[in-house]
């Protein structure tokens, strides 16, 4: 498949997990994926291989709740590749944390990378798009942005802020030709949920949550990217969908 021919992707949270699976999605089908991480060490691993599999990619260190580092990422693919088509707004952090012995500066750092790191990603890549005439926004959501779990006021409260900043923009950027909408995983097995959850709690949580009787897997998000990016979904703008095995369905 070659959908995405002649695009230009940026991925932030590249290289690894969901992020990976994106950015591989979408250099599979043809586009050229500039790649954000705030690790040198995996954003390296990707690279290498990135390019062993003939990818035409673009990596680039930045974190994501520093404005001035997105500034500089964003002008450095505009530099090479002249334009941005697809934002694909994926970078985030999550632990558990008790909700009354929650510190100020756990709460303030969810938030910088997943919420602020959103905004301030969108905002700059959005200015891009303005000027060229139009492009696609798919912001990473979650689950808990729609619904509440214990241990996780600040994730939870860091996701759903992007369910109404999607809806925004969408709202404020439609005239321009900038679609903007947002994914709902539920529970993805990845590096991050494996150093959370053990194999015990996995099973039960297969068993009495998740209808399909599996985890879901960063290629089953990947997908929804890339139809989100897709002239198959031209008119779809400012919604959220639900990638979690009929988790929200009890």
């Amino acid at each position: 498949m070659s959908r995405f021919s002649n695009k230009i992707a940026l991925v932030t949270g590249a290289s690894r997990g969901i992020g990976k699976a994106i950015a591989g999605r979408f250099a599979a089908e043809g586009a050229k994926v500039a790649l954000v991480s705030h690790s040198m060490e995996e954003l390296n691993q990707v690279e290498q291989q990135f390019i062993a599999a003939g990818y035409e990619i673009l990596p680039l260190l930045a974190d994501v709740s520093d404005a001035d580092q997105i500034e500089r990422a964003v002008e450095q693919v505009i530099s090479v590749w002249g334009r941005i088509d697809i934002l694909a707004n994926n970078a985030g952090i999550a632990w558990e944390e008790d909700f009354l012995e929650l510190k100020h500066s756990n709460w303030r750092k969810m938030l910088d990378v997943n919420l602020n790191g959103m905004f301030y990603t969108a905002q700059q890549v959005s200015r891009q798009m303005v000027k060229q005439g139009g492009g696609i926004i798919i912001n990473m959501s979650s689950t808990n942005g729609i619904v509440g779990e214990a241990k996780y006021a600040h994730y939870n409260a860091s996701k759903g802020g992007i369910v109404l900043l999607t809806k925004t923009m969408a709202l404020e950027l439609g005239s321009y030709n900038i679609r903007v909408n947002a994914v709902c995983p539920g529970y993805i097995q990845t590096p991050m949920s494996e150093v959370i959850d053990d194999a015990e709690f996995v099973e039960a949580y297969i068993r009495n949550k998740i209808p399909l009787g599996r985890v879901g897997m960063p290629e089953d998000v990947a997908g929804v990217f890339a139809f989100l990016a897709s002239n198959d979904a031209a008119f779809i703008t400012g919604t959220t969908i639900v990638v979690d095995g009929g988790q929200l369905a009890f």
